[in-house]
């Protein structure tokens, strides 16, 4: 299935059943969101290696119909690849004040980083993308300002 119709699809591209890397994506009408864009550090199994990227050809390929990525929080699996990745992909990114900076501040502000279009969204606030209600619902973590995310559609709700 390339496109979503009236139900609504999870597709992992990182960060499901692993520590690190994390992209997801909801579709529904149409539509898409991606859930965190984060990277996950090398090991001994990939020697040479300091980061690993997730693998974004199936939303490239569908980037017209990507509505924004929703930040969780400022963890680097969470927006490690944004600074990276993002040019790929051109949407709006949304995240509460705290990973906004954190994003802004770290990966950002070196020479030659895209402007990436951040707007911020406060805990406890609900974010309309149609056909996706998004309200950042706080959460305790190890970091500031850390959300699960309440994702309704009109097909269904998710808890993220």
């Amino acid at each position: 299935m390339t496109t979503p119709g009236n139900e609504l699809l999870f597709l992992a591209l990182g960060g499901s059943d692993e520590i690190g890397m994390n992209a997801n994506l909801y579709g529904c009408q149409g539509k898409w969101i991606m859930v965190d864009l984060g990277v996950t550090f090398g090991n001994s199994d990939y020697p040479g290696i300091d980061l690993v990227f997730p693998d974004l050809e199936f939303i490239e390929d569908r980037k017209k119909d990507l509505l924004g990525i929703i930040l969780t929080h400022g963890h680097e699996d969470h927006i490690g690849a944004v600074a990276d990745l993002w040019p790929r992909l051109g949407c709006p990114v949304y995240a509460t004040r705290f990973a906004a900076g954190l994003l802004e501040n770290k990966r950002l502000s070196e020479p030659g980083a895209p402007r990436v279009p951040i707007r911020v969204v406060a805990q406890g606030a609900t974010l309309e993308l149609a056909p996706f209600e998004i309200e950042f619902v706080p959460v305790a973590h190890s970091i500031p300002e850390a959300s699960a995310l309440a994702i309704r559609t009109p097909t269904g709700t998710v808890v993220h």
